[in-house]
């Protein structure tokens, strides 16, 4: 009982977390603008960019990643000490080990939805690519910085940032699955990886259809959701 418990409420905390709507939050604070009103109508990096410039950007970017980052910071640390305040036994407390990758999973896909579906913004938000890419790099920095690298490098080919964080969702799928990882951590990724991708089906037409933007370019005028 005490696990579930301290599960759900650090669930809460990590959803809290990846709900915080940075690019919404940055348009209204540096521009006084509703960002969903403008370029590509989302609320990703991507979109900050070509409205506010590349430091607001920059900003968007370091913070989606680090609410990930955060969420599974809260599943290592505060659960435990949740449970083991929670828990009727030292016994029981001293088995809190085992179950901690559990909380890990737990917490960063609550992060994802959180930012793909925050409360503030009446359950929508970004595709949670740059929040994902902190939840990877906080479970298993060679997961996450692996994952960097593919999102770098197909950026720097070919400049289309959607085409980037699909495959570097890709990418961090088959490296959790490729090196030795607890089940939950790659049951994380393979949910998080499969979520970024889904959230990214508009695009993936724009994709076929051959009309997705470049970075730089100008966004098509439609309701996209968040690139980052």
């Amino acid at each position: 009982m005490a696990f579930w418990i301290a599960g759900a409420v650090g669930s809460v905390i990590a959803y809290l977390l990846g709900s915080i709507p940075t690019g919404y939050l940055a348009g209204k604070l540096l521009g006084g603008i509703d960002i969903r009103e403008h370029g590509s109508r989302s609320t990703g990096a991507t979109n900050v960019l070509r409205t506010l410039g590349k430091w607001p950007a920059l900003a968007v970017l370091v913070i989606d990643v680090l609410k990930g980052m955060a969420a599974i910071l809260v599943a290592r640390w505060f659960w435990p000490w949740l449970t083991a305040e929670l828990s009727p036994t030292p016994s029981a407390a001293a088995d809190l080990q085992a179950w901690v990758p559990w909380a890990v999973c737990l917490a960063g896909i609550a992060a994802l939805l959180g930012h793909g579906r925050s409360i503030w913004l009446n359950f929508t938000g970004g595709k949670s690519a740059a929040t994902g890419l902190g939840v990877a790099l906080a479970m298993s920095w060679p997961v996450g910085l692996g994952t960097a690298v593919v999102f770098g490098l197909v950026l720097a080919v070919t400049r289309i940032v959607s085409l980037s964080s699909m495959l570097a969702a890709v990418a961090a799928i088959i490296l959790a699955c490729g090196l030795p990882h607890p089940l939950p951590y790659r049951l994380l990724v393979i949910a998080g990886g499969l979520y970024v991708i889904i959230r990214h089906r508009a695009n993936i037409q724009r994709l076929l259809a051959g009309s997705e933007p470049r970075l730089g370019q100008s966004s098509p005028d439609v309701k996209a959701e968040a690139q980052v």
